[in-house]
């Protein structure tokens, strides 16, 4: 096993005890609950009279059936169930003294964005929640897992879990990455070459001068996708990056107190000789913009290379999934993904919906419009994202280029609430999963790319090259490289 790892660290520090059937009882630092996995926990305590332990170390939003039309925001909900699961989250919370992002509190988004924003999510944490995407908080140097509901009930009622430990891999992604390509990008190229099988019984901590280079933005998004490559969580260790990142943010503390909780963060991070599981290096230099052609994330290739074939695959199981895969696209062996008809184009998700990867976005459509049959969704991931992107005005250039620009949640991620495909529509989305059926329509078909790609296909109507579109002034981050002075 591992030693000296963050991970290591992390989970003795939170580990209670060992449990008689051999796992862990883990200490839960950070608990964030939404509208749909929690009502039936929140029952559970209810029938059994209990009180949530730590009120003060869970925190509540909406996301997920969350209306993206302002409109449509009006209370009662128009979906009757989505107002039945908002009043419950609304009256659970308040029964229990737990901090809730409504609607009207400014701060509604989704749950793996608003927390990061708002300084909730620290190094040397654990952090659960009712969410497989919950491993987006490693990018603080924590360890975020995704539970169920009756985990759920256990970190309500005991602020713990039960948890087997796992392995840890070490991915070093060297190089820099070229104008055009982001983090969206260093992610899938890792599912790419580990598969989306690799992670099982793993850890990813992400490392690397490419890893090194992303500003905390980009960081989100890497570990965010860790779940889809097969791993439990993914992480990346704390450096100024994250410091700077948290420091004046509102759950942060500030002055002195910063100061000694940075000096824990900093002892937390892995040693210099840390031993691991297993070692990874993944080149970074060179790698075009990637984009999914199957249905699956590890289904996927560089925006130069062809869809292969499915004899082209070792194991039997991928060679039939290529098959299905294929079969549901509309595809063929040997085609390019560019000039694939696009009929949607979405742009969100606690994968992609920061200011940053708006930022990018906008750089594409600057000057341009989005074809005459394109529906195109700009959904910023959190209120507080929103109200950023139209202070810099950045929403003009949207709205100008035939977007639609709505108001924060999940939106087409997955479809539980209006925004959904349509028959056999074709999306290019900045989403994290390309399941069949996840963006509403069983016959839906998902392209799965970094923002930029988004609206260079939403301009062109095809899967396009965003790099075309793109000048040598690299202005924004996007979930990319920090600016450095020279």
């Amino acid at each position: 096993m591992s030693e000296g790892t963050l991970y290591d660290k992390v989970w003795e520090k939170h580990k209670v005890t060992e449990l008689p059937n051999g796992q862990d009882q883990l200490f839960v630092g950070l608990h964030l609950v939404h509208e749909v996995t929690s009502p039936q926990a929140f029952g559970m305590l209810e029938e059994r009279e209990l009180d949530v332990a730590f009120p003060g170390r869970t925190y509540a939003t909406t996301d997920h059936i969350a209306p993206t039309e302002a409109e449509k925001r009006e209370r009662p909900l128009a979906d009757g169930e989505a107002e039945e699961m908002l009043s419950a989250l609304e009256r659970n919370t308040a029964d229990n003294g737990i901090t809730f992002f409504g609607f009207e509190s400014g701060k509604q988004g989704i749950t793996h964005v608003v927390a990061p924003e708002l300084g909730l999510s620290q190094p040397g944490m654990t952090v659960a929640c009712g969410d497989s995407h919950t491993a987006t908080h490693g990018a603080f140097g924590s360890i975020g897992v995704g539970i169920g509901t009756s985990q759920i009930r256990d970190v309500l009622a005991t602020g713990c879990i039960a948890a087997d430990k796992q392995h840890v891999r070490r991915i070093d992604v060297e190089g820099s990455l070229g104008e055009g390509v982001y983090a969206k990008d260093i992610i899938l190229k890792i599912i790419q070459e580990l598969g989306v099988d690799g992670g099982v019984g793993h850890v990813y901590e992400y490392g690397g001068s490419a890893i090194e280079s992303l500003d905390m933005e980009g960081r989100l998004a890497v570990c965010n996708m860790s779940i889809e490559g097969g791993a439990r969580a993914g992480y990346i260790n704390p450096d100024e990056t994250t410091y700077e990142y948290l420091r004046g943010r509102e759950y942060v503390p500030e002055g002195d107190a910063f100061e000694e909780r940075k000096a824990y963060w900093e002892s937390i991070a892995s040693d210099e000789d840390a031993e691991y599981d297993d070692v990874v290096t993944v080149d970074a230099d060179g790698i075009d913009p990637l984009v999914t052609w199957g249905i699956n994330p590890g289904q996927v290739i560089e925006i130069g290379e062809s869809i292969p074939a499915p004899e082209s695959f070792d194991s039997r199981t991928d060679r039939e999934a290529a098959e299905k895969a294929l079969e549901h696209m509309e595809l063929e062996p040997g085609q390019s993904m560019l000039g694939y008809d696009v009929d949607v184009a979405f742009l969100g998700t606690c994968t992609n919906g920061r200011v940053s990867d708006f930022e990018e976005a906008a750089r594409v459509l600057e000057g341009n419009t989005v074809a005459e049959d394109v529906r195109a969704l700009a959904v910023p991931g959190s209120e507080t994202v929103r109200e950023e992107c139209e202070r810099r005005g950045i929403d003009q250039t949207f709205i100008e280029a035939g977007f639609q620009w709505r108001r924060a949640g999940c939106s087409m991620c997955l479809a539980m609430n209006d925004d959904a495909l349509e028959g056999d529509e074709v999306c290019a989305s900045s989403s994290n999963r390309n399941f069949v059926g996840r963006q509403g329509s069983k016959d839906g078909r998902t392209v799965l790319m970094s923002p930029a790609m988004v609206a260079a296909a939403a301009v062109e109507g095809a899967v396009a090259d965003a790099r075309e579109h793109l000048d040598d002034d690299r202005s924004g981050t996007a979930g990319g490289v920090e600016e450095v002075a020279d």
